[in-house]
């Protein structure tokens, strides 16, 4: 690996452990001769400076472009393939003349913080880490918030709940997800992090506890837009009944969310385009 190559896989390293995010673009097919070649590799931070080169001209500049654009859109697509011709405009797939560029954005996976270690919390750590979430339980119940419960928890926490949400770093790559035994604790837990830095916060409870605890917050002088974006009840409308059906519509909820689904049936959308 050349010196630069090296560099490039630290730095995506250091965006994976909690670094800022980068966006690699490698060039995965090119026409022979010429430049860039084939394995060309450019590293784009999101103050726009790089590291490693394509060759330089409007080509790289037409990549750099799109690889800062791949960086500041929210949610972030992680992998993307583009088309371009040796001038930077965008070309059809299909032509022998174009480039294609495989653009991969790095940055801390996103976490999952659930409030509450019951049988929906229990499933919900199950599920979560398998899509790629992770994992913080908390409750503060040591019966119930312990290692043998979630083995697939990164981290398991007993402890007061308040106190302990404001030593956790809750920023934007954080899905918070409130399933705590009772009307008290989920109304403590919200009033915690409905104003943090979460990209997310969820909130299970039927429509009249929903409206109690927003209703609470809000004569205490907590901000509509806030309570506003409170994802409650939480989760998708799949008719889910059991713990395990409930955690499986909240972690779809929480894709939909991180990828910038829409929660339609995606055989509803083809039938669409099919009447276009």
């Amino acid at each position: 690996m050349s010196g630069e190559s090296a560099e490039i896989a630290a730095e995506v390293v250091r965006a994976a452990r909690g670094g800022a995010p980068v966006a690699v673009a490698t060039v995965v097919r090119a026409p022979e001769g010429g430049q860039p070649a084939m394995g060309a590799k450019l590293l784009v931070r999101a103050d726009g400076s790089r590291l490693g080169a394509l060759g330089g001209g409007a080509f790289e500049e037409a990549v750099t472009a799109d690889c800062l654009a791949a960086l500041t859109r929210l949610p972030r697509i992680q992998v993307e393939a583009r088309f371009y011709s040796r001038d930077g405009e965008s070309m059809d797939r299909r032509s022998p003349e174009s480039l294609e560029v495989m653009m991969e954005v790095t940055e801390r996976p996103a976490s999952l913080l659930i409030i509450g270690a019951g049988h929906i919390g229990q499933s919900l750590a199950v599920i979560g880490a398998h899509a790629g979430l992770t994992v913080t339980v908390l409750d503060d119940r040591e019966s119930f918030a312990n290692e043998e419960r979630f083995p697939d928890a990164d981290r398991v926490i007993c402890g007061d709940i308040v106190e302990e949400l404001g030593r956790l770093a809750i920023d934007a790559a954080t899905y918070v997800v409130l399933v705590s035994r009772g009307h008290k604790q989920d109304e403590d837990g919200l009033r915690a992090v409905v104003e943090s830095d979460a990209v997310y916060v969820g909130m299970i409870g039927s429509q009249r506890r929903v409206s109690t605890v927003l209703t609470h917050l809000a004569r205490e002088g907590y901000s509509r837009e806030a309570l506003e974006r409170v994802h409650t009840p939480v989760g998708l409308d799949i008719g889910a009944e059991t713990p395990e059906e409930i955690a499986v519509s909240i972690v779809a909820e929480i894709i939909s969310v991180r990828r910038g689904g829409s929660g339609a049936k995606l055989s509803a959308l083809r039938r669409a385009k099919i009447g276009e």
